[in-house]
């Protein structure tokens, strides 16, 4: 068990010895250790052992990572491999040796301290990290639980710091009551900070800590805002277009997978070669072959995504406390991430073809050093995001947080259709143009009829494109809606744009257009061919707003 105690400073006032005795069994009671008050800041402490299986587990994660640099040779050396087994032998031994030394070494030479409200982080084996960072500069707090510590009552707190794209600080094996009571505590700082004096930094940690937790519990309770049923989830993994990144990055294994399937079904007598011959059965016949395959791969790849999605959010619930919103979810591994309401830079409302089909939204909450892009499980679990909702209950959360936007409402002015001017006529029909008249003089018009499906089918998704393109604002808020077949909308405060820029290029001026880009903690948002008047008036009020406001971006 490490030694956590929160003591901060000596306690000098003789009358006040009963109050510091309380908050000494307090953190005696979090730590499950019992200390003097004198000194405990300057001493470094240790994970729990139970830290080695979380860098072990790190450790695989990183090195499945690398399997796509890697992939080519294994398809490579593949065969090689299967008629000579033996050579894996030395290949594991090696890998779980510098794996167990890894884990070790990690675990041995991290150390932190708790001091004056600052968190301190010394890392490393061959790269040493000292890392010192304030509570008043943590704007994000994550708690996550691996099933191994959710066994053993232990878990991993993740800060980060106000604009960061990525994670400053990670603590695994931490007692968890001990963990909850810092993530209070550090959450409690920023309103401690906006609203008390400093003379409150000069109390104990431990004295703060708990007072803290008191004032929480009695003045801000926590309110459920969503819940997530298991059917929801199941939705949520058929809508989800993960299965195609699946594909994506199991493009290099299909030949061998082609032959793996069909060895197997050869052996209970069925020959898809045979099949597919077209010598042997019809146009029709191998159609519906193809077909039947077809269908039983999506849905066994469906079935994948459905699993996916129960894993990440079982269990979840959405709730307020105060300005910060929760979630928490978590099959095996239990995430819960805390966002503060000023951290929040947009909300996003995705809805792809089959979601506008089951009347469904994945709504979005996106922070400071978000990514708008990114479908992998970390960056979900990473991110507040209410998955499979109904338009009435992604309506009521949306005003929950921007109580004065008018995204339901909202007229959009679409984009112009010079967009369809540039990507039609000066893109894709020249192309198309070349390859057919290419295929036609060599004669090849089997190959030049099979072409023109994807070219109507790429000129729709442009139609489409610009379709679904346009953009809105209130006094308060601007909205941008784009997407293909599907559609998301966008809605965040002008207050919050960091910059904005605006592009021409010859033909754009010429026509008098111009493009649009607001960049924000959270990302960027583009709005393409608008007119020039409507560009300038847009940048122009949100310059004067974003000059004029007092309040803070984050």
């Amino acid at each position: 068990m490490p030694n956590t105690k929160l003591s901060g400073n000596d306690v000098a006032n003789t009358h006040e010895e009963t109050t510091s005795e309380v908050n000494a069994h307090e953190s005696s009671h979090l730590t499950g250790s019992h200390q003097n008050n004198q000194a405990q800041t300057k001493q470094w402490q240790r994970l729990s052992p139970i830290a080695i299986l979380f860098f072990a587990m790190s450790f695989i994660q990183g090195l499945f990572g690398q399997l796509i640099y890697i992939a080519p040779a294994l398809i490579i050396g593949y065969k090689q491999i299967t008629e000579n087994p033996t050579l894996w032998l030395p290949i594991v031994i090696t890998l779980l040796t510098v794996l167990a030394i890894s884990a070790v070494l990690k675990f041995y030479y991290f150390q932190y301290r708790l001091s004056k409200n600052t968190i301190e982080i010394r890392a490393g084996v061959f790269k040493k990290s000292h890392t010192n960072l304030p509570f008043s500069r943590i704007q994000n707090v994550k708690l996550e639980q691996p099933i191994y510590y959710r066994l053993t009552g232990y878990a991993c707190l993740q800060l980060d710091t106000a604009g960061s794209s990525k994670q400053e600080v990670k603590i695994a094996a931490l007692p968890l009551a001990f963990a909850e009571a810092l993530k209070k505590e550090i959450l409690a700082q920023h309103e401690k900070h906006n609203n008390e004096d400093c003379s409150d930094d000069k109390k104990p940690l431990a004295s703060t800590l708990s007072t803290h937790d008191t004032n929480l519990t009695s003045a801000q309770q926590e309110t459920l805002l969503n819940t997530r049923s298991v059917k929801d989830l199941i939705i949520h993994g058929v809508t989800s277009n993960r299965i195609w990144i699946f594909l994506g990055a199991s493009a290099p294994f299909f030949d061998n997978a082609y032959a793996f399937i069909n060895e197997k079904l050869s052996n209970y007598g069925i020959n898809l070669a045979a099949a597919f011959d077209l010598n042997t059965h019809s146009w029709l016949e191998v159609g519906l072959y193809a077909l039947t395959i077809t269908f039983l791969m999506m849905f066994a790849l469906t079935l994948f995504s459905i699993l996916g999605s129960v894993m990440t959010f079982y269990g979840y619930t959405l709730s307020k406390v105060g300005d910060k919103y929760i979630r928490r979810s978590g099959l095996f591994t239990k995430h819960e991430v805390t966002m503060r309401l000023s951290r929040l830079q947009m909300i996003i409302q995705k809805q792809d073809w089959l979601d506008m089909v089951l009347k469904r939204i994945n709504l979005k909450f996106e922070q400071s050093g978000a990514k708008l892009y990114g479908a992998s499980t970390q960056a979900l679990n990473n991110k507040i995001m209410v998955p499979s909702i109904t338009p009435e209950q992604s309506l009521q959360l949306i005003n929950e947080v921007y109580p004065e936007n008018n995204l339901s409402t909202v007229n959009f002015t679409a984009i112009s259709k010079h967009f369809l001017v540039r990507y039609l006529a000066y893109m894709l029909l020249p192309l198309f143009a070349f390859c057919q008249s290419t295929l036609l003089y060599t004669a090849q018009y089997e190959l030049a009829a099979s072409l023109i499906v994807p070219f109507v089918f790429i000129g729709f998704l442009i139609v489409m494109r610009w379709y679904r393109w346009g953009y809105a604002s209130d006094e308060h808020f601007i909205y941008v809606r784009k997407g293909y077949v599907g559609v998301d909308y966008y809605c965040f405060p002008i207050y919050k744009v960091q910059q904005t820029t605006l592009k021409q290029s010859i033909m754009m001026e010429k026509s008098q257009l111009a493009t649009t880009r607001f960049i924000l903690a959270a990302g960027v948002i583009t709005i393409p061919y608008l007119s020039q008047n409507a560009a300038y008036q847009l940048l122009n009020k949100t310059l004067i707003q974003v000059e004029s406001s007092d309040k803070s971006w984050m």
